[in-house]
């Protein structure tokens, strides 16, 4: 457990109700980037991620230190947002089988990129602009993953998803980013030769 994180929790239960903007301040980036990846609406991403932080400020006196704050508040994170989704409707959280994907490689590891240089800034707008194309699904195991640097088994406790569905959603998610990023890519590079 983080250490901050643990003298902010202990400070909390003994009263001091706002040490707990502490804890929102920490991880509130994070946790929005989670939310707006799995409900691709900004406004409803606030409004699931203020309902997060309230449940886990009432749920604070029963958290069992049993895994981290955030691992245990971006689960929260993930159970609003999937609620959320399902009362639109639009929630496709189904368990894929096949291949577990256990092969692991960078995002971009085996494409060679076009010899132009690009601007990181727009490098990384473009795979910005591709994750948020992504089902919910893959968008937001890729976030966990990568922007929350969550491992495996911190994503099957915060998702509660089967490891290999887990690891599967992550394979699918990084191909399917790879080759929208890769085509973004030639079209950048088919306009650059025209111009």
């Amino acid at each position: 457990m983080n250490d901050l994180d643990f003298q902010v929790i202990q400070k909390v239960l003994a009263g001091e109700k706002r040490a707990y903007a502490q804890l929102v301040d920490r991880h509130k980036d994070k946790a929005m980037a989670l939310a707006v990846r799995m409900l691709k609406n900004h406004q409803d991403a606030e409004e699931a991620l203020q309902d997060a932080f309230i449940r886990a400020f009432n749920a604070l006196p029963r958290f069992e230190w049993k895994s981290s704050f955030s691992t245990w508040f971006y689960r929260i994170v993930y159970n609003v947002c999937a609620t959320a989704l399902s009362k639109k409707g639009s929630a496709q959280l189904l368990s894929l089988d096949g291949e577990e994907g256990n092969e692991t490689f960078g995002l971009l590891s085996d494409i060679e990129l076009p010899d132009i240089e690009f601007e990181l800034d727009e490098f990384r707008q473009i795979v910005q602009e591709e994750i948020n194309k992504l089902p919910h699904t893959y968008a937001s195991v890729l976030t966990l993953f990568f922007i929350q640097e969550m491992s495996y088994e911190e994503i099957v406790e915060t998702s509660e998803l089967p490891l290999g569905t887990v690891k599967n959603r992550l394979f699918r998610a990084r191909t399917m980013l790879r080759d929208a990023v890769l085509k973004r890519l030639i079209e950048v590079v088919r306009k650059e030769k025209v111009a």
